[in-house]
């Protein structure tokens, strides 16, 4: 139940195909790209300032803007849609974490994509092409399988998780919002060719002394990482082999680490004006990071003589996350990042290059598209059948096993031809946005409780709301959420619940900021009854298998054998190549020991269940930590605020109960 090797690519000869240079931004806010800012009041104005993006304003300005632009709600799902060719609801609707399994289940029982689903990437060495693969993967890391290697990829580096630390590459709470069963002591930066399997080596790479530098670009930054890399792949590659390559961005995702020098560059951008929240002004120097980065690559792909035959896709994989510390903005959208509002799930993308028709260059297609066409689209262009054999072979095993079967790659056709002939006609009739929403352009219904349920300002997040931002909704311990307060209400206010029961109906295209709800308008009940029997017999078809939990130190195990990064922990016999970084004997032995202990089913649960009773009394301690606008400093002089509360209550938390003196 392995999925199979592609075939090898030509090594001389034209190519009759364009290079592919997919490019991916993390939790990117629809009001923080240049083509979504405006200037008809001083406060536009100065946003405008704020989002300084040269380099993807010339993208759209040359290429195409899709403006109906659709993923998941949140990153893993989107991400596995992406490299599938589902939709999140027919792959993974789950941000769990990549190192819980079920073992019952061998194909699905994991975190992300399922392992007998082809990836784009083998796709497209089937059809000749190069691969490679820079940045942020989260789609799956159980065994060989999920890895981008096992879905196609070449060559990569970069890390398995949601997040990571950006300079000690380190998955600490401050990154990731959860504690796991590993204490979060592991590194995670993975390096993947055809000499070497295992964590990144580089002593440069792996240094966190650059932190405090004031260097133009410091080396140890993972941002710079990842653009050296891509832009190695790029020197490296012989221009007469088709490539495709995705660079997959952790910007903007939190936390939110910038260089120094990036501080500085935003704040001469804005000037005379200035930041009065911290978090807004590095999130806008991390865009101005993003943006100088997509402007190398492609200046890099001229100078290689690639342009000229190179389609470049620029998309985020959800929408910008507005929530404390995320600090994105969304605006006029409603709502952000794991709501199913058009905040949350309408994204910024944009097609250009060279290989991109004249004809339709600096036009807007207006029509839906869903992160999961491009699969079946980049199959079309490369002239590959997109079905999936691999997945289908599996199914009747799988039906035998009573286990869920695994879905085709999504069938729409025509749609990379509509957008390249100008026609803004709309091909998706129905987008199944989630198990909570569905999309029948120009309607939408949206059901059930949502997050996040509110609009921002043009300027967001500010000092002038101040604590009253929405806290982070998916704050894990040992593999559970936990509440930030239990009073259900109080739960409404700090998360910005709106409850939509059986369904909220919005005519998107007359009202995209989704504020008039006509389910109660008896003008459109036909419509809101068809839409809830729809979006009733779409969730027949979910795809939601169980996908474990965190009842085995096997993961943490591995990844201490391993030099103590994260990396596969099933069937890796032969996967790890070595040189292994060294550990130190005595830590590992107390650290697996606490793995081994946190692992057991009844510890696990006994602390989550304490957990759920003690995190909602340290939260204020944890807001008081991160807060971005103390009254006593102006935030250009503020230090990037450390994490510290959850850690320290972690500690008195499992110390109580196997001894404070050998937790981390």
């Amino acid at each position: 139940l392995a999925v199979t090797t592609a075939t090898a690519v030509p090594t001389s000869g034209k190519i009759d195909k364009p290079h592919i240079v997919m490019i991916l931004a993390d939790d990117y806010g629809w009001a923080n790209f240049g083509s979504h800012t405006s200037d008809h009041s001083p406060e536009a104005a100065q946003h405008q300032k704020e989002v300084h993006t040269p380099n993807l304003d010339a993208l759209v300005k040359a290429g195409v803007l899709l403006e109906r632009h659709y993923a998941y709600k949140i990153c893993s799902p989107s991400r596995s849609s992406l490299q599938s060719g589902r939709l999140a609801v027919h792959v993974n609707v789950e941000n769990v974490s990549p190192i819980v399994f079920n073992a019952s289940d061998p194909v699905s029982g994991f975190a992300g994509i399922p392992r007998n689903m082809t990836g784009i990437a083998s796709k497209m060495k089937e059809a000749g092409y190069a691969t490679s693969m820079t940045g942020k993967w989260d789609a799956g890391m159980a065994t060989p399988e999920h890895t981008p290697q096992g879905r196609g990829y070449d060559q990569w580096l970069g890390y398995f998780s949601h997040a990571n630390n950006y300079w000690t590459k380190g998955v600490d709470l401050h990154s990731t919002g959860e504690l796991d069963i590993c204490l979060n002591s592991f590194t995670d930066l993975s390096l993947q060719n055809s000499t070497y399997r295992g964590g990144m080596l580089d002593p440069t790479a792996l240094d966190s002394s650059c932190k405090n530098s004031t260097d133009a670009d410091p080396e140890c930054y993972e941002e710079f990482q990842f653009k050296k890399h891509t832009l190695d792949v790029l020197d490296r590659h012989d221009p007469a082999i088709p490539l495709f390559h995705f660079h997959s961005f952790h910007l903007i995702h939190s936390p939110l680490d910038i260089p120094l020098a990036y501080l500085d560059k935003i704040d001469k951008a804005v000037a005379p004006a200035k930041f009065d929240d911290t978090d807004r002004r590095r999130y806008a120097a991390m865009v101005y990071y993003m943006d100088e980065t997509v402007g190398v690559i492609i200046e890099k792909l001229k100078s290689k003589k690639m342009w000229n035959n190179t389609l470049v896709v620029f998309m985020a994989d959800n929408g910008g996350a507005t929530y404390k510390p995320g600090s994105a903005n969304n605006f006029p959208l409603k709502g952000g990042k794991y709501s199913d509002w058009e905040g949350g799930v309408r994204t910024n993308a944009a097609i250009g290059g060279g290989w991109v028709p004249e004809s339709v260059r600096g036009t807007t297609y207006t029509g839906v598209v869903s992160i999961a066409d491009w699969y079946g689209m980049f199959c079309d262009i490369a002239g590959v059948d997109r079905t999936d054999t691999v997945a289908a072979s599996a199914n009747p095993w799988l039906k035998a096993h009573d286990l869920p079967t695994l879905h085709p790659v999504e069938n729409l056709t025509g749609l990379w031809g509509a957008i390249t002939a100008g026609k803004n006609e709309n091909l998706r009739s129905v987008l199944h946005l989630s198990e909570n929403a569905v999309l029948q352009y120009p309607w939408k219904l949206v059901t059930g409780s949502q997050v996040y349920s509110t609009w921002t300002g043009e300027l967001y997040p500010n000092c002038s709301s101040g604590l009253d931002k929405p806290w982070f909704v998916d704050s894990k311990f040992l593999g559970s959420n936990l509440n930030t307060t239990n009073n259900l209400t109080e739960q409404r206010i700090v998360n910005q619940i709106q409850d939509c029961g059986k369904g909220c109906l919005f005519n998107v295209e007359e009202d995209p900021t989704e504020h008039i709800d006509l389910a109660a308008n008896p003008a459109h009940a036909k419509k809101l009854v068809e839409l809830q029997s729809l979006l009733l017999s779409l969730n027949n078809d979910l795809f939601h298998p169980y996908r474990g939990k965190m009842y085995s130190a096997l993961p943490c195990q591995v990844s201490f054998h391993n030099g103590g990064f994260m990396g596969p922990f099933l069937n890796v016999d032969s996967y790890y190549t070595g040189p292994f970084r060294p550990q130190p004997k005595h830590q590992g032995n107390v650290s697996q020991a606490i793995c081994n202990w946190l692992a057991k089913p009844l510890i696990n649960q006994m602390l989550v269940k304490k957990a759920t009773v003690v995190y909602p009394k340290i939260t204020p301690r944890i807001q008081k930590a991160i807060d971005p606008c103390p009254a006593s400093s102006h935030p250009s002089q503020l230090p990037l605020q450390p994490y510290t509360s959850l850690g320290a209550v972690t500690k008195d938390l499992i110390g109580t109960q196997y001894g404070k003196n050998v937790v981390p």
